[in-house]
């Protein structure tokens, strides 16, 4: 599908095409390449995205940077004693 003079690769899968590998791997490529031209922002949100969608897939959740410093800070925490936190920790299963 054409949008403003070019090929929108994110819409262009509505077209009534069979499919082989190779041409898979190209339309990829073509999503890929309208994904670098996104303001960082848009990059960054689909990164999240993409990894809770592997993470549904595998079983397997990979933490950010962002969130294994945030643990790393409540790990170093004294908002609770110790204790309080692994009463909490045992409640929710988790420990």
């Amino acid at each position: 599908m054409r949008i403003g003079g070019r090929t929108n690769a994110l819409t262009s899968w509505r077209r009534p095409v069979w499919y082989t590998g190779a041409m898979a791997k190209d339309h990829l490529n073509a999503v890929l390449d309208g994904i670098r031209a996104w303001p960082r922002e848009d990059q960054e949100e689909l990164v999240e995205i993409v990894r809770d969608i592997e993470a549904r897939r595998t079983g397997v959740y990979v933490m950010s940077e962002d969130e294994r410093a945030a643990v790393a800070d409540a790990r170093t925490s004294r908002i609770l004693r110790d204790e309080e936190a692994r009463v909490f920790w045992k409640r929710l299963g988790i420990a």
